[in-house]
This record gives C-alpha cells, structure tokens and sequence, in this order.
C-alpha cells in the first residue's frame, strides 16, 4: 500500500489497514469495469458515497457506526478491486472468501462488528441495490425495464442525492469526498 504497510490477503491484519489507502484505492477502481458514460470513471469510492446517502434518506436515525459500516461496505476492493457480479458469480466462494475476510479486517480496524447485525446488513443490501439501479440507468446504458429485472424496483430519492451522487467525480475528488465522510462519522 502507499502507506507502506503490507497486506496479507489471506489473513489480514487489522493493524495493516489504513483508510488513506482504502480511499485512494476506492477512488481508482471502477465501477461496472469502466463501462460507463462521463468524462471519469465512476469509482467504488463514489458509489460507497451514494450508498451511504440512500442508507441515510431510508434510515435517517441509524447511528453513526451503522453509517460508517454501510460507507465501508465495498472497502475490501481497495486491494481486491471490483469484480462485475456474473464473474463473481463464475469464480465462486474463493472470492466471497477473501472479500469477507478483509471485510471483518476491515471492521475491526474501524471498531465495528463483522459481521454486521443482520438489519443493518439488509439495508447495505437494499441501498446497494438501488444505488445499482441508479448508476446502471444514469451512467451504464440500462434500460429502466432491464434494470428491474436484475434491481428490483426504481428508487425514489432526493433530486439533491441524483444531483451530488450520479455525476462521475474526477478520483482525487472522490478520495476527498470519502474521507471528508469517514471522518464525519468517527469524528477523527
């Protein structure tokens, strides 16, 4: 990592894990593999913003430490990167293994449960889901009819959320973005 520390990926240490890095990887790994329209790549720093915000309309008092968990939802691509989900889907558990596994290091570093309660883990869930159907029909050429079907159902969100989330930031924008939140939420 920039940081200099060294990551184990199939036994991380909590001690390895910085946020600088989590964000400055965040911030260059794309979502949808670049298929996306604008002058940047949407990246998973961002999308872990828009979540963040569509958890916190759904849920507007869930605690900071529940904010914080959705806003790490994605961290482990930092090191990992992200993978389109039929791939994920094609290489199986050996993925799902190492995403959990720096995800629970993930948490520790930070002081939150792994893994996460299941209701806060629904709503991870759900908010992915619709900031996935929001990106496929704004950003990556989905039909609204294709993307229910692999989505559920359009969500309804605040023009300000649509208008601060779903415009591709420039990567050292969204490394700033995510760790003007982060900080928001530990108070560091």
């Amino acid at each position: 990592m920039l940081s200099g520390r060294r990551l184990d990926l199939l036994d991380p240490s909590a001690l390895d894990i910085e946020i600088e890095d989590i964000a400055h990887g965040l911030a260059r790994v794309a979502r949808w593999n670049g298929q996306t329209a604008g002058a940047h790549i949407f990246s998973v720093a961002q999308h872990c913003c828009l979540v963040e915000a569509l958890a916190r309309e759904r849920m507007p008092r869930l605690d900071r430490a529940g904010r914080l968990a959705v806003l790490l939802h994605d961290a482990p691509e930092y090191v990992i990167g992200d993978m389109i989900s039929p791939f994920k889907a094609v290489i199986g558990d050996a993925y799902k293994a190492v995403e959990r596994r720096l995800l629970a290091a993930i948490h520790r570093r930070f002081g939150l449960p792994a893994p996460s309660p299941p209701e806060l883990h629904q709503l991870i869930k759900l908010a992915d889901h619709q900031a996935a159907f929001l990106e496929a029909t704004r950003l990556a050429g989905f039909s609204v009819t294709e993307a229910r079907r692999f989505f559920g159902r359009p969500p309804r969100i605040a023009p300000s959320t649509e208008r601060d989330y779903l415009k591709p930031w420039p990567a050292e924008t969204a490394q700033a973005r995510f760790l003007e939140r982060f900080s928001k939420l530990t108070g560091e």
